[in-house]
């Protein structure tokens, strides 16, 4: 009788190597799959070899980094979405295509279910999971560490470093760290262990990689300009470029120049407040040129439409609501929206500030005699008096029948 077949989000670290032996013992048939995101720079061969040693059947990569950038990052980029006003959602971005990776996996192997290391505490088992019921309705979610059998064989580190011991199972069993990360190239995320206390500085914890301390940045500015097409960011300083090699290349000017870190105590989908720190000095570029770009081009009534609609999309996205309808119709919205987002913005980064230095677009909504100051042009002042009379009178209607005491 041939065993039942999973796939495993797997990354080579302690849990996941852990999760491969775990399911091998309830008798699965495993299918290890590392969706590259642009993690650290680490021997991808060796840990799918650890795979196969361990008894995964198959242990295969998807390289999904330039879809996440173009299909993922940059469509919530052209809502300028961050949740709660500061996270810009690297993490919460990339779940839906790592289940997405799993599932076509599964498709190809025959696999009944998909398995991730989430815990229940988190944001992550919503995102995995509402992706996966919606590209498949029929899939088999496995959560381990929402079993109990599962906890209570692993109630912690110590136990886990012991069941790879017995066997086997190659693992580095250094100190860990006084907290937790996740990285691909749009960011890391730090949490837990000593940021558990909001009352922690996070600085001197944490051992920060993409970003430079703004003390220890250049003290000259450094300026970058970043050309867009229809709200996409598509050049830098008039080289095209793939989405992948936009945001890397940023990571390092941006990042170079502490540009990019955000400290945060957010409230998770699941109910509770959570302390986070984040690196995303790429993205902090690009969501400040791609926010000056929009200053120039949208009208006023379009842009305040999609400001009063951003915070829902973000919502949305760190939930891991992405694969809906409502988020099919946001998406052909912003498409619609972002048409005339064309032209180019020079920033300067300055220890850990972004700041507009131009912006040109041959869209532009800005028209210089207009605008001015200057007396003349096409603006007739005289127009203002009957304007105001108009948008005043239900102020006076109502002055006069409910006086005001002032």
């Amino acid at each position: 009788m041939s065993k039942e077949k999973v796939i495993l989000a797997y990354s080579g670290g302690l849990d996941t190597s852990v999760l491969v032996g775990w399911l091998l013992d309830k008798g699965y048939e495993v299918h290890c799959l590392y969706v590259d995101l642009g993690q650290p720079s680490e021997d991808r061969e060796a840990m799918l070899d650890k795979a196969l040693k361990i008894g995964a059947t198959t242990a295969v990569i998807a390289d999904v980094q330039e879809e996440l950038c173009t299909d993922f990052a940059f469509p919530v980029l052209q809502w300028q979405a961050k949740y709660e006003g500061i996270y810009l959602l690297g993490t919460s971005i990339a779940r839906p295509l790592i289940s997405k990776a799993c599932l076509q996996r599964a498709r190809e192997v025959g696999a009944v279910a998909f398995v991730h290391g989430a815990t229940g505490k988190g944001n992550d088992q919503c995102r995995f999971q509402l992706a996966a019921e919606a590209l498949d309705p029929t899939v088999n979610t496995m959560a381990p560490w929402r079993m109990k059998e599962f906890r209570d064989l692993f109630p912690g580190r110590t136990e886990m470093l012991a069941y790879c011991e017995e066997k086997n199972i190659p693992v580095k069993a250094t100190k860990s760290k006084p907290y937790s990360s996740d990285e691909n190239c749009l960011h890391i995320s730090y949490e837990a262990g000593d940021l558990e206390d909001p009352a922690v500085d996070g600085i001197p914890v944490i051992d920060f990689s993409m970003t430079v301390s703004p003390q220890e940045a250049p003290d000259k500015e450094e300026s970058v300009t970043i050309g867009f097409e229809s709200g996409v960011p598509v050049s830098l300083n008039g080289v095209k470029k793939t989405g992948l090699q936009m945001v890397t290349e940023l990571n390092d000017i941006a990042g170079r120049n502490g540009v990019g870190r955000i400290d945060i105590v957010e409230n998770r989908f699941v109910g509770m407040k959570s302390r986070g720190v984040y690196e995303a000095p790429g993205m902090t570029a690009l969501y400040a040129a791609h926010a000056a770009m929009e200053q120039l081009t949208l009208d006023r009534d379009l842009h305040h439409l999609r400001d009063r609609m951003a915070p829902e999309v973000a919502e949305m996205v760190y939930y891991g609501t992405w694969y809906t309808a409502k988020m099919d119709a946001l998406f052909a919205f912003i498409r619609e929206a972002q048409k005339p987002v064309t032209g180019e913005v020079t920033i300067g980064l300055y220890k850990g500030n972004c700041r507009i230095i131009s912006r040109t677009s041959p869209n532009s909504l800005y028209v210089d005699e207009i605008a001015s100051m200057e007396g003349g042009g096409t603006y007739n002042q005289d127009d203002a008096e009957g304007f105001l009379r108009i948008m005043g009178l239900p102020l006076r209607v109502q002055g006069s029948v409910r006086p005001r005491e002032w």
